[in-house]
């Protein structure tokens, strides 16, 4: 047991971060593969683009080129990982790794995003991807029970907003609301694709009282957000991170907020913050000057997530284990996050309270009761020693 206290809690040692109960609302499914699983993959299917075919080089090679500074080599990686999953085969094989995968990294509850038009070249339907990889999500959860660890994954549909399908992968999502896919979302280059373009999809979501997140305040900035949520009426900022570009911080550390950063408080928006792919794409220097630190501080509705496990060699668990490295965030941080992250789901509010007084709160409660009895442990042995 390394964990020590601090004035506000306990900070947690990594094997506490990993058993600790988390909640992801941002992970790409095309962006979490096994780089194994990719070379398996493309040998079954006749891919023959990947730059490496040994799994180690190949996860390097990933994580090389998401780093390199460089737009195209990033876009590079997602060709790689989309180019060997255009069979039903292929789609389980993932969906199912992909909850196994986070049920071990601790993660009691996710929504894995993907974009079904990106997997139509070997002759599959929509449906057919939907149902593919919603087989593989289940499976995934069997498998991890079986493992003596539980998770619920949900699916989010993406559709490319440089693309003009949004309203049919709108309807899609709305049709397989019931049997595993919880909400839409749309992904792409914000810059001049905004959107607005898209307002006939999210019409028709909130007609269906449906929910949806938006890709916005990652690369564009304020008015992407505000896009996002005043025209389009988002339930979630996918990233969100430059609502810090609305908040003014002076020398003495005053704070103060501006119309837009005020509303998304106000009105408790969720971010879906992503700290190691901010530091990718420049959306952030470091961890340690990573607005999430400040926007905690200010109470926002922020959460934790990691976007691209592949591409960043990251999990939820290195998630936090930076924050708590550069913020000394402790137990109780972590308990806020994934609470936050929890009332934020695209699930009902039964089962989101359910999750949060059933599952979260009682597992950092035993992980705090863990420092208790090994400072009682600790005590006794010490007042044995002197008699």
């Amino acid at each position: 047991m390394t964990s020590q206290t601090t004035a506000t809690g306990i900070t947690p040692s990594p094997d506490q971060i990993r058993r600790a109960p988390k909640v992801l609302l941002h992970d790409h499914l095309d962006g979490g593969l096994r780089p194994g699983t990719i070379v398996d993959l493309a040998r079954a299917t006749g891919y023959a683009h990947l730059p490496e075919t040994d799994p180690g080089k190949l996860g390097v090679w990933f994580r090389e080129a998401a780093d390199s500074g460089s737009l195209e080599r990033y876009l590079e990686t997602f060709s790689h990982t989309v180019g060997v999953m255009q069979t039903r085969d292929a789609l389980v094989r993932v969906a199912r790794e992909c909850a196994e995968d986070l049920a071990e990294d601790g993660v009691v509850y996710a929504e894995v995003r993907y974009a079904p038009e990106q997997h139509l070249d070997g002759g599959l339907s929509l449906e057919e991807v939907v149902e593919a990889v919603n087989e593989g999500f289940r499976e995934g959860e069997r498998i991890a029970r079986a493992n003596g660890h539980r998770i619920r994954v949900g699916a989010l549909l993406t559709a490319m907003r440089h693309a003009a399908r949004s309203l049919e992968i709108a309807e899609l999502a709305n049709r397989y609301r019931d049997v595993g896919v919880v909400g839409f979302d749309i992904a792409g280059a914000e810059a001049g694709h905004p959107p607005t373009r898209h307002l006939d999809a999210f019409e028709f979501l909130k007609r269906e009282n449906n929910h949806f997140t938006i890709h916005a305040g990652e690369a564009f900035g304020l008015p992407s957000i505000w896009q996002a949520l005043q025209w389009c009426g988002a339930d979630r900022l996918g990233h969100g991170v430059r609502i810090i570009d609305d908040i003014e911080v002076a020398g003495d550390g005053t704070v103060k907020l501006g119309r837009l950063a005020s509303y998304v408080r106000d009105k408790r928006v969720p971010l879906e913050l992503c700290p190691s792919s901010n530091l990718q794409t420049g959306a952030a220097s470091s961890y340690e000057e990573h607005p999430i630190g400040l926007l905690r501080r200010l109470h926002f509705r922020a959460t934790v997530n990691t976007d691209n496990r592949l591409m960043s060699g990251t999990s939820m668990s290195r998630e936090f284990e930076h924050l708590v490295g550069a913020f000394g965030y402790t137990l109780d941080d972590m308990q806020w996050f994934s609470v936050n992250a929890m009332k934020s789901a695209f699930i009902p509010f039964d089962e989101r309270l359910a999750m949060i007084n059933d599952v979260i709160k009682p597992g950092y409660a035993e992980l705090k009761s863990e420092w208790l009895f090994q400072q009682t442990a600790s005590t006794r042995g010490s007042s044995s020693r002197e008699g």
